[in-house]
């Protein structure tokens, strides 16, 4: 009785306490200097303040008890912050390393890709000119022990095995390798540096003239990623672009502007942005980009949210290319990383973006509900959305029209131009059990191993086709492979799924070579419908015209 009492008395007033002090020292650090903020907003505060300023003080010298004040606020800030929009959050200091990490363009490691599907770890890929290639690990090699702890067999979890081979850049570790192609087990001393992270994950030629290029995140360093892989592609012959941006859920907003620049003609707003104040800041295009005349396709899906829709919404609005996939998630915020002194942050909304037409794509939410937000996706798979774009609805309201005369909507996410549903026509029970069962991507390492000399060879996309094309009796072989684990061949069904089926082992095969996602992409794309349709858009433009004077109607 007495526990749950303390319980309702201490963390509200905890909560009310937090609300305040948190908020007035977060927009403190995010503008001008923190000592003016504090007296400017003191100057207007209010009685509800200072009685929960004397309640906590009351607290703090004369409940009966003492009390771990730290230990209590870091347990109410969480839920103080669930209270506000579904974007804002409180980042604990033990957290901000693995938030902000896959931002920040690099890490301190060893540079290799690994994975554990048979409670192995198994060098996946080296990252060239890093520290595990300069030590002499190769792609294939199994690890047995990290430092003398053994690895191989012990269900040790995948997060530990990071934590034991990331650290201080300069320090060593010990690794013992099992290599197929020698007997004895391999003793290297690797010493950690930075590793850099890439968010443009492959770039590369779909046709003699189509381009592609797959952005995964918009970290600090993905405009320049961008870019260089833009001049590569026009170095290859590049006239149209396959740009997608499917599941990647956002990141920087400085990158998408940056990136939509590189699209647009000169004086083309790109995105604008209000606060609770009414305050507008509006970017704008230079026309200096280096992509200003390449005919563009932009992929978006469900899981592409914030600076992918800024992008999106901005090449959409300025009738920049045509939009394909999905209608997008819908997260129209923008948040303000606050620091705070203990190495924890306040990542707090304090402000909308809006579109160059004005839409607003923030679907709707209730304050404090974040389970019912992040359930809203589920709702779109049971009101049949995903399958068909007659089952969306906007309303009139939410109705802008492009300077070209294209009618757009906001109110909740990017609506492509061309609608794609999902495809499950060739998904079989045979093929939910081998790829559920994780056995497909099984025999991918098992048939790495099988040909790690010659797919070590592979350094282009052409000599990685030709190898694969080689094998005429890869199904068959993983047809067997499947009925000794388990999964007995229902022909019916295989013949239905064939296509997918070897698609995704050529994909896993080609990921497991120098090439890496370049790989994977190259040869999933032969069974991804969006990029088919986004070919079919793109050769469909009128070559005789610049995209930008197709965009402006003439």
């Amino acid at each position: 009785m007495y526990k749950n009492t303390r319980n309702k008395v201490i963390y509200p007033l905890l909560l009310a306490v937090a609300v305040v002090v948190g908020l007035i020292v977060g927009q403190s650090m995010g503008r001008s200097t923190a000592e003016s903020q504090f007296r400017r907003v003191i100057s207007h505060l209010r009685p509800p303040y200072d009685k929960l300023n004397r309640t906590m003080s009351l607290i703090q010298n004369e409940y009966i008890d003492s009390l771990d004040m730290d230990s209590i606020t870091e347990q109410v800030l969480p839920l103080l912050v669930q209270q506000l929009d579904p974007h804002s959050m409180y980042i604990p200091a033990q957290a901000m390393q693995a938030v902000n990490e896959p931002l920040e363009s690099e890490f301190d490691g060893i540079g290799v890709v690994f994975n554990m599907a048979t409670d192995t770890v198994i060098v996946l890929n080296v990252v060239p000119s890093g520290p595990s290639q300069k030590a002499g690990v190769q792609n294939g090699d199994r690890i047995l022990r990290i430092d003398n702890r053994a690895v191989a067999g012990q269900r040790v979890p995948q997060d530990s095995i990071v934590k034991m081979l990331r650290g201080p850049r300069g320090s060593e570790v010990r690794l013992t390798l099992e290599r197929l192609t020698i007997n004895d087990t391999i003793n290297l001393t690797v010493t950690r540096d930075a590793i850099p992270l890439k968010s443009v994950d492959a770039a590369f030629m779909l046709t003699d003239k189509v381009g592609f290029i797959r952005l995964s995140a918009f970290a600090k360093n993905s405009y320049a990623e961008v870019l260089r892989a833009i001049i590569f592609l026009r170095a290859e012959g590049m006239e149209k672009l396959v740009f997608d941006l499917r599941a990647n859920t956002g990141g920087f907003l400085d990158q998408a502007i940056l990136i939509a620049n590189e699209f647009l003609p000169a004086e083309r707003m790109i995105v604008y942005t209000e606060d609770r104040h009414g305050k507008r800041t509006a970017e704008y295009s230079d026309g200096n980009g280096a992509a200003t005349d390449i005919a563009l396709a932009v992929l978006i899906d469900e899981e592409s949210a914030s600076s992918s829709e800024i992008l999106a919404g901005a090449l959409q609005d300025n009738d920049r290319g045509v939009i394909v996939g999905r209608r997008s998630f819908g997260k129209g915020l923008v948040q303000q990383q606050i620091p705070f002194d203990d190495g924890s942050a306040l990542r707090l909304t304090t402000a909308r973006y809006f579109t160059p037409t004005g839409r607003s794509i923030q679907k709707p939410y209730t304050t404090g509900d974040t389970e019912g937000y992040d359930r809203e996706i589920f709702e779109r798979y049971a009101h049949n959305e995903m399958f068909s774009a007659d089952s969306i609805r906007f309303a009139d309201s939410l109705r802008f029209i492009t300077p070209g005369g294209r009618t757009v909507y906001g109110g909740g996410g990017i609506m492509p131009d061309r609608f794609i549903p999902m495809d499950t026509t060739d998904i079989t029970r045979y093929y939910i059990e081998v790829v559920g069962r994780n056995i497909l991507y099984r025999y991918a390492l098992e048939y790495g191993d099988r040909h790690r000399a010659a797919l070590n060879e592979v350094q282009t996309i052409e000599q990685l086709r030709t190898l694969l094309d080689s094998d005429r009796g890869m199904l068959n072989d993983f047809v067997a492979y499947a009925s000794r684990h388990g999964v007995r061949p229902v022909w019916s069904d295989i013949r239905r799924s064939r296509k997918l089926i070897e698609a995704l082992i050529r994909a896993y095969v080609g990921r497991n070579t120098a090439l890496e996602d370049v790989g994977y992409y190259s040869e999933i794309h032969a069974v991804d419908t969006v990029v088919a349709a986004a070919i079919e858009e793109l050769n469909n433009i009128d070559n005789s015209l610049k995209p930008n004077q197709v965009e402006d109607g003439n």
